[in-house]
């Protein structure tokens, strides 16, 4: 798969809102991150390895921070989305909050950093 602004190209616009929304937050956080893969999908990278990555599944959209630590270091923003030890899913009705976000991306970026 390719950049970021090629899977974003293939989207409904609503699904490509929603998912720059989320990158552009990481971006904020991490200005350093650059477009990549990380385990074959489009991604933020962050000193050549994946931050995040979000991808839109058939039913929800799937967040990926390439670490179960992360995830568990934002389990207090999580608990009301399905998440997984490396996924977090949310759909449209109900969106994956701000501070979910920073949660994740900041606990990827402090783990790579160390």
């Amino acid at each position: 798969m390719g950049s970021i602004d090629d899977y974003l190209d293939g989207l409904d616009p609503a699904d490509r809102d929603e998912i720059e929304r989320i990158y552009a937050i990481a971006r904020d956080l991490v200005p350093d991150a650059e477009q990549g893969t990380g385990y074959g999908m489009p991604a933020l990278t962050y000193r050549g390895k994946p931050l995040l990555s979000v991808m839109r599944a058939k039913k929800h959209f799937g967040v990926y921070p390439f670490s179960q630590d992360a995830v568990l270091a934002a389990e207090p923003e999580l608990a009301d989305h399905d998440h997984s030890k490396g996924t977090v899913r949310f759909t449209a009705d109900h969106r994956l909050g701000d501070e979910a976000i920073t949660a994740l991306v900041l606990a990827r970026r402090d783990q790579i950093d160390h």
